[in-house]
């Protein structure tokens, strides 16, 4: 899908909703020798490749499982011991790894909107002109972030394939969902998670009516 995620940020910067397209890229599985040529390290109580990136595997990927023993974190999941250790005894090679991206937690969303909105009110002090907008798109190689912020502070989020242009109709969209099935609830109160089951549905719909609209 070119819409990868939609979050909604409220006026203090926590996430009141979000929902996720992105299914991940299929998993890379090699067979190294000893020494191992890929350095690793713990970045978020993850191993991550931090140096070697080769053969479809990419620095920031994470180690998901070693000879075909799923790992969590810095340990494996079955045994809970240490992959490390395991790593480093030249008895255990050749030695075959699969890494992978994996998709966010609940609190690693969290965690990122906050940070979002700090960087939004960063980047309209940096403005020289007076009432900025803030930021509308970040850019990077893989995605491409959109923002649009309401009267109120709402900020609506959109990730997208990079080749996109600015979302700006589908961004509007969005508040108009937010505005006809969240706002006029009669049991929802502003920057209060969205629950509600129309918002939901309206929501999914319109995002599969724009993925129509790019193929036609």
């Amino acid at each position: 899908m070119a819409v990868y995620s939609v979050f909604v940020v409220s006026r203090g910067g926590s996430l009141i909703y979000d929902i996720d397209y992105n299914v991940p890229k299929t998993d890379v599985e090699k067979t190294f020798g000893y020494p191992l040529d890929i350095v690793l390290k713990v970045f978020d109580e993850k191993l991550t490749v931090d140096f070697g990136a080769r053969d479809g595997i990419k620095i920031g990927h994470y180690l998901l499982a070693v000879n075909g023993r799923p790992v969590q974190g810095t340990v494996f999941d079955d045994d809970r011991t240490d992959v490390r250790e395991f790593l480093g005894q030249q008895q255990n090679y050749p030695i075959s790894l699969k890494f992978g991206r994996i998709k966010l937690t609940v609190n690693e969303k969290i965690m990122l909107a906050s940070m979002f909105h700090s960087l939004f009110a960063f980047g309209c002090q940096l403005s020289p002109e007076e009432r900025s907008s803030g930021i509308q798109i970040l850019e990077a190689d893989t995605f491409k972030l959109h923002c649009r912020q309401t009267l109120t502070g709402i900020k609506f989020i959109v990730l997208t394939d990079p080749r996109l242009p600015y979302v700006e109709g589908l961004l509007k969209r969005l508040y108009e969902l937010y505005s006809d099935y969240a706002l006029k609830n009669p049991y929802y109160s502003i920057d209060m998670p969205i629950r509600c089951d129309l918002f939901d549905e309206n929501l999914k719909l319109s995002l599969e009516q724009y993925e129509r609209s790019l193929t036609s």
